[in-house]
């Protein structure tokens, strides 16, 4: 019997994804974080040679899997695991490896660099969901459509205006998601808890440089901000900010997939579906929107998870406490694998979207009667009639319609009794001006126009070089 595998990776994630939180990327980062701490130490002052600096470049990317798993079983910590088995390596370099440092240096800044280059990784395809369904917007922007309040026909809308407001919630997460990546802070060198004890004395009390260290080690990796202040770790309130961004694309993804299938019942709009595609195992004829359902599953998950790192950010002692750590392995590489998931099915689906516009026009010929009364009777005091007449008359007709749609099935023909009612002074080829759906849009094409022209078009030019045709990674199960 095999053995269990998640999912997330078996099935759902990308493969840049899955290696900005693989083993290989989070333990190199270590390496790569011991390395420029002994490179920039040598540089201040402190007794590493070059020799050295060069046994640690070259000892990398070698990690011996067997020899950390021999040194974890024994000391039973993950980082004197990869620093023996490092040593072993770098045989020269191993006296100064880790000079000064905790095991958070390690683990919370390789933390913020995975968290850092997931959000760009994310970025990329919040981009192109926002891309396509832009252009989605664009070509249905005039499409008369019914408007639904509580899932009861109340107006008219266009299919663009719809869409439009898929973008207006994503707007929202991008905004929040370009904050926390030019908000993001390294760890840097802050010691044991966090009061650089250690380097002070390496340093011979010379604060400036500790500093000099921290703020370049931190632009090694990319980052221009450092924590000024921390305990042993960083402030766990930064998980639960980045996993809350993650829960608020997540919403947005499941609002996109609840619509969707609402839709899809009504057969105004369809995912995807492949020629070969198998709806059901017992009812061959189905159709059922798997890529919407899958999304929306996800998304629950992700959105539980947030409040998984709020726990840990609220329940930390002091300093520091450990009953974060197991809780951080999982649901920081889960949410954002997910998440990951959540924006391929999503771009997948925009890729192909079918829109029914004959059913739609049907749809709205079932309810614009009703909705066009107002009109008629202001049409009808115009010729001469009593306002309160005219509702009353109205009013009857609408009962009766609704009675027989319901009781009996019967097709809506309220305009065709208000045209054979006497009482009513309204011309056939007025009431034919009244029914054009367009009259009852209001300014959803103009509202649609505007927002992609002044909000989205704008971000998209920002974001050129991220729009992309392909969506990496098709193979998976999206």
């Amino acid at each position: 019997m095999k053995e269990y595998k998640n999912p997330l990776v078996e099935r759902y994630s990308s493969k840049e994804m899955l290696y900005n939180f693989s083993p290989k990327k989070k333990f190199t980062t270590w390496r790569k974080l011991w390395l420029y701490l002994a490179e920039i130490q040598k540089e201040i002052g402190l007794n590493i040679s070059d020799e050295q600096i060069h046994d640690l470049k070259n000892h990398l990317f070698d990690i011996d899997w067997d020899r950390v798993s021999f040194y974890e079983k024994k000391f039973r910590h993950d980082v004197m695991a990869h620093l023996y088995a490092f040593g072993e390596k770098a045989i020269k370099a191993k006296p100064i490896i880790h000079l000064g440092a905790t095991s958070a240096f390690l683990g919370d800044n390789t933390d913020l660099i995975l968290i850092r280059d997931g959000l760009d990784i994310l970025l990329k395809k919040l981009i192109n969901v926002i891309f396509r369904i832009r252009n989605f917007s664009l070509e249905y922007h005039n499409l008369p459509t019914l408007a639904f309040t509580h899932y009861q026909p109340a107006q008219l809308t266009t299919v663009g205006k719809r869409s439009a407001l898929w973008i207006q919630s994503l707007l929202l997460d991008l905004e929040e998601l370009e904050f926390r990546l030019k908000n993001i802070h390294f760890r840097g060198v802050k010691g044991t808890v966090g009061s650089a004890d250690s380097f002070k004395e390496l340093f011979h009390g010379d604060l400036q440089k500790v500093k000099y260290l921290e703020k370049k080690i931190s632009n090694k990796f990319g980052f221009k901000n450092v924590f000024p202040i921390t305990g042993q770790t960083y402030d766990r309130k930064v998980d639960a900010q980045v996993l809350n961004l993650l829960s608020n694309i997540s919403q947005s993804s499941h609002k996109f997939s609840n619509d969707l299938r609402l839709l899809q019942n009504l057969k105004e709009m369809e995912e995807p579906f492949d020629k070969d595609q198998i709806g059901s195992s017992a009812m061959a004829y189905k159709r059922n929107p798997i890529r919407s359902e899958r999304m929306a599953s996800l998304a629950k998950y992700v959105i539980s998870l947030s409040n998984s790192s709020a726990m840990v950010a609220a329940t930390q002692w002091l300093e520091r406490t450990l009953d974060d750590s197991a809780n951080r392995r999982l649901v920081i590489g889960q949410s954002f694998l997910a998440t990951d998931a959540i924006l391929m099915i999503w771009n997948n689906i925009l890729e192909n979207i079918i829109v029914y516009p004959k059913i739609i026009e049907k749809h709205i010929q079932d309810e614009l009667p009703f909705l066009i009364t107002e009109y008629i009777i202001v049409e009808c005091v115009k010729n001469g009639a009593d306002r309160q007449e005219i509702h009353e008359r109205i009013r009857i007709h609408s009962m009766e319609t609704n009675s027989k749609i319901k009781l009996e099935g019967k097709e809506n023909d309220f305009v065709q009794r208000l045209l054979h009612d006497k009482k009513i002074p309204i011309h056939k080829e007025k009431m034919n001006q009244i029914l054009n759906p367009k009259n009852f849009i209001g300014f959803s094409s103009d509202q649609t126009l505007e927002f992609l022209d002044k909000e989205v078009n704008p971000i998209l030019n920002r974001f050129h070089y991220l729009i992309d045709s392909d969506i990496s990674n098709m193979d998976r199960q999206v």
